[in-house]
């Protein structure tokens, strides 16, 4: 684990001492460190800079050598706010439940992924997306929904190929002015689909 794994695993147990972050639920901590990478890269202005992880990680553990009280208590409050966002953004589907949505997004998205490999620069159009979302106050699944908003956008049949510059031009301006409007909703944005015997107690 690296130092953001560590540090948030912590404030993670603290909010929810149920979770198991690093067991059952370590997809709570995985997605909680992208989104924790995305807010301080918007908030330091390394959006779409070749600022990597390990920037990230350097600059946090000398916060913390001085001023270890005052980056717990950010870690407290953003895990607080970002822990409620978990609740009201993310949906387990057990079994069929909403099945046709599911299907119709999972065909769009699977549509996508031959022009996502070929796309240039996506990492850097995914973190401008990401931190539009942030901007209009969305701090939970930014990496995830970044990404989805994108590949939604390729995957709708107008776009055939990626030397169309202005295509994928409205491509990226679409799914920016998604994200600020996503951002700006209500209710569930992440499904995460659950086999039923997951929650089957007879199962092994």
């Amino acid at each position: 684990m690296n130092f953001i794994e560590i540090i948030l695993a912590e404030t993670l147990k603290d909010a929810d001492p149920a979770l198991d972050v690093t067991g059952s639920d370590r997809k709570v901590l995985q997605v909680a460190c992208e989104d924790l990478t995305n807010y301080l890269k918007y908030h330091w202005n390394l959006v779409a800079t070749e600022a990597n992880q390990c920037e990230i990680v350097e600059r946090l553990e000398q916060f913390f050598k001085e001023n270890p009280a005052e980056l717990e208590e950010f870690l407290a409050m953003w895990t607080g706010n970002w822990f409620k966002k978990w609740k009201e953004r993310v949906k387990l589907l057990i079994g069929d439940q909403n099945a046709n949505s599911w299907n119709r997004a999972s065909k769009t998205l699977s549509n996508a992924e031959p022009l996502w490999k070929q796309l240039e620069h996506k990492q850097e159009i995914r973190e401008v997306i990401a931190a539009t979302l942030i901007k209009n106050g969305e701090i939970c699944g930014t990496e995830i929904l970044s990404e989805n908003l994108l590949k939604l956008e390729l995957g709708d049949k107008r776009v055939q190929h990626l030397k169309d510059k202005e295509r994928i031009l409205n491509v990226v301006n679409n799914a920016l002015r998604k994200a600020r409007d996503m951002a700006q909703s209500k209710g569930p944005l992440i499904f995460v689909k659950i086999d039923k015997g997951y929650y089957n107690p007879e199962n092994p």
